[in-house]
Order: C-alpha cells, then structure tokens, then sequence
C-alpha cells in the first residue's frame, strides 16, 4: 500500500511539473510570437467573368483581424495575373503578375462582430488592362488570379508567401489568394439546334429528376422516362430574347448525368453525377 501511494504521489509530482512547463512554454509563445493580421473571406458576391461581358466583376467581401480587432490594417494591394489555361502549340500567354487596385483602411467599415469590412470587385477590364493582356487572346476557360498584401500601419506585410501567414485555405478562410474563371455566358440568346444528352448511369430513367427548357416564356421539360439514355435537338429560333435552360433535381441523384452541346457543336453545359439545381449557365464562346 506505501509503494502504491509513492507511485501516486510521484504521478501527480509529474503531472504538476509538466503542466507548469505547458503553462510556461505557453506563456513564453504569447509574450514572443509577433502577431499579425488575417484577411477572412465572409463572403463570395462574384466569382466567374463573363468573357462577352467586360464589365463582368470578381468580387469578395473581407474582413481584417488583428490583435487590435483589425485597427492596425493601413492598406490592402491586389495584385492579378491573367492565366493562360487554353494554350495553344505551347505558346503560354499567361501575364506577369501586376498591381490592380489597393483599397485603404478608410474603405473598411465595422462589421456585425466589430471587426472592419471592406468588398474586393474587380471588373474583368480592370484585370486585362492591369496586367497588360489583350482580350483577343482571352478564351473561355482561362482564368484570373489574384493575390492580396495587407500592409500594417508598422509597416508589415502580410500575403500568401509570406512566412507566419495563415495561407491557402485556413480555419479563418484566410486565403491572400483566389482564382477566377473566364467563362462565355450569352447575354443574348444563340439560335440555332441545340443538342441535349441524358444519361442515366442505372438505366432506369431519371427517377423524377428534369430539365425544363424555357424559350420566351414556353417551357418544355426533357428527361428519361425509362432507359440508360435520350437524346433531344431544342431549335431556339431567330427573334429569341428569352433562353432558359434549368435542372430540377430527383431521386437517385447520383445517376444522373447531361451533356448540352451548342449550336456550334462546342459543350455549352454539363452536369453530374448529381447535377447542380437550379438555372444552367452556359458557356458558349464560338
């Protein structure tokens, strides 16, 4: 029973000295660690350029935390490069990175927790002109990127290859960096045959789910009432202000695929396994 008590109180003499030195290792990393400031990104407002759309915008709203609740923010710099995703005979168009925009402290305003908010938008001119890229060479599926530095008013620098950083991806949604695509959404309806393509990986029919095609104010739904496949041609003609395409969702969401080719015979839309609901935005640049 005395060894059994020894060894307990040798237990607990452990577990005090070693929570003593957590304590002090703790105290030693918040009074030598220099704090900075994260960039938390609370909201997505835009996040796709429209090719055919110049004035199109990427946009997100941040929020500055700091240890003195964001007050020691004095600038935000954007900085953008155009991305050359669609590269032809190795020729890569991609730009060097540039200067876009800088929004002052002054442009922050205290949001709901405190904390000073400020919305990012940078039209898709503002981003070729910035970087010195001719629209002619943009194509649909290329992209924007864009880097954030935070300057403090003590003159520190914080961004995504910054050392300290909290950076890519975080709990605090804190990126410093974010990629937008270049899609071609029609701000007109293209006549012409469309070609609508419906899987069913099953083979039993799309289980309730739906396509519903609405041309100036007509709708017609499309989907497979039984089978592993349909195919349909949807002639949108000349005159047409009003093209629609939207996904109703059913059971089996798993199942379900398309594929809608354009008049053009490029892939304007497509969707699954589970395609999202909701209106199809196309992509249609020929």
């Amino acid at each position: 029973m005395r060894k059994l008590k020894i060894y307990i109180l040798l237990a607990m003499g452990l577990v005090t000295a070693m929570s003593c030195s957590e304590e002090k290792i703790v105290d030693e990393v918040l009074q030598t660690v220099e704090r900075g400031l994260v960039l938390r990104t609370v909201a997505n407002l835009s996040t796709t350029y429209n090719l055919l759309d110049p004035s199109s915008t990427f946009g997100v709203t941040l929020e500055a935390q700091d240890s003195e609740g964001g007050q020691l923010l004095s600038e935000v710099r954007v900085f953008a490069q155009f991305v050359d995703n669609t590269v032809v005979d190795d020729n890569d168009l991609s730009s060097s990175e540039a200067q876009v925009a800088t929004i002052p402290a002054s442009a922050f305003s205290e949001g709901p927790f405190g904390f000073p908010r400020a919305d990012l938008i940078v039209s898709l001119s503002e981003a070729l002109t910035g970087t010195g890229t001719d629209s002619g060479i943009v194509d649909g599926g290329d992209a924007i990127s864009f880097r954030l530095e935070a300057q403090l008013t003590d003159g520190r620098v914080f961004t995504n290859r910054a050392a300290g950083t909290v950076a890519n991806g975080s709990f605090f949604s804190s990126p410093f960096a974010y990629s937008a695509g270049i899609n071609c959404i029609p701000v007109t309806p293209v006549i012409g045959d469309y070609e609508l393509n419906l899987t069913d990986l099953y083979g039993d029919g799309w289980d309730g789910a739906f396509i519903t095609v609405t041309i100036d104010g007509t709708d017609t739904q499309y989907t497979i009432a039984g089978g592993s496949a349909a195919s349909f041609t949807i002639s949108v003609p000349d005159g047409t202000t009003e093209l629609v395409f939207t996904y109703t969702p059913g059971a089996f969401e798993e199942e379900h695929v398309f594929e809608l080719l354009a008049p053009s015979g490029e892939t304007a839309a497509a969707g699954g396994p589970g395609p999202t609901p909701g209106e199809i935005v196309l992509n249609i640049c020929s």
